[in-house]
């Protein structure tokens, strides 16, 4: 199988390639700047792509944006907003172009699809939630439409928490939990979608080899836990006393808006189509995930 990357660089980017590699798949990365070497393609995500340089390709997965952690300044919400919509746009324009269009086009997107829902159990035909995480996820799926009016089968990952120790979300927390200084995010009682990169790796695979499944894709543990459970079971693992909770006023005074839609956003999501299609989780329980991912770091 030939297969076409985008944001290989990232943490999940980085789980996937060898994964593609190793089960005999070529794997051709879209780059930003000047390639390396053939197995690269260079890309302006704000520009137009040549739909001659994305044809011939079995399947392509689109992994790249901004990245979401940081102060979000109108600045910065412009470029994590752009970098998703035009991104996404130009390459799905490009692929319905292609004189060889892919099988399949499998587009990563966010939890953040259903806003803050407090307990409501969040599956894949659950509406658009609302605020900026909601808005981002909503664009940067319709930018995908263009394969998909095409005929090419397109699916949208909407990957929950990352659990890998080579980035993302728990490599961040580790150092403070490390130090004993970690504790729960507001009340706690928040919900988090939690899942392994592994995971991810392996519904991505999943997906690839089911031509039934389409549309959006909940990329999730089936065992989502509240913000108190998840510090509590992180500090277990390591070993460390979680006694330093951040009350909600400071999460929002260090962090801002990106600290009420991704830290204090509750998110009950179940992988609802990946169960119903027999995908059967390498990491479905938080603890076991993080001893596994925590021994090999």
């Amino acid at each position: 199988m030939r297969v076409l990357v985008s944001g290989s660089s990232g943490p999940i980017g980085a789980a996937l390639l060898p994964f593609l590699r190793a089960r005999g798949s070529t794997v051709t990365r879209l780059v930003r700047g000047a390639p390396t070497g053939a197995d690269q393609i260079t890309w302006n995500p704000a520009q137009p792509l040549s739909p001659d340089s994305v044809s011939g390709f079995d399947a392509v997965i689109h992994l790249a944006g901004e990245t979401i952690v940081g102060r979000w300044t109108e600045a910065k919400k412009r470029r994590i907003l752009d970098s998703r919509k035009q991104g996404t746009g130009h390459l799905a324009e490009a692929l319905a172009k292609a004189s060889q269009r892919p099988r399949a086009f499998i587009s990563a997107s966010a939890v953040g699809y259903y806003g803050s829902r407090g307990d409501k159990v969040l599956r894949e035909d659950s509406p658009l939630g609302e605020g900026f995480a909601a808005e981002i996820c909503r664009q940067w799926e319709a930018s995908a439409q263009p394969a998909a009016a095409a005929g090419i089968r397109t699916v949208q990952m909407r990957i929950g928490v990352v659990m890998s120790a080579d980035g993302g979300a728990l490599q961040k927390m580790l150092l403070p939990f490390r130090l004993g200084l970690g504790g729960r995010l507001g009340s706690g009682r928040q919900w988090w979608s939690w899942v392994s990169v592994d995971d991810v790796v392996a519904a991505i695979d999943h997906v690839l080899k089911h031509e039934s499944m389409q549309g959006p894709v909940n990329t999730v543990a089936p065992n989502p836990v509240s913000n108190a459970e998840f510090t509590q079971t992180l500090a277990a693992v390591l070993r460390r006393p979680a006694l330093f909770p951040m009350p909600t006023f400071a999460v929002r005074l260090v962090f801002g808006e990106m600290g009420d839609e991704l830290f204090l956003a509750s998110q009950r999501v179940e992988p609802a189509k990946l169960i119903a299609s027999g995908y059967q989780f390498q990491h479905p329980e938080l603890r076991k995930a993080l001893e596994e991912i925590l021994k090999q770091d």
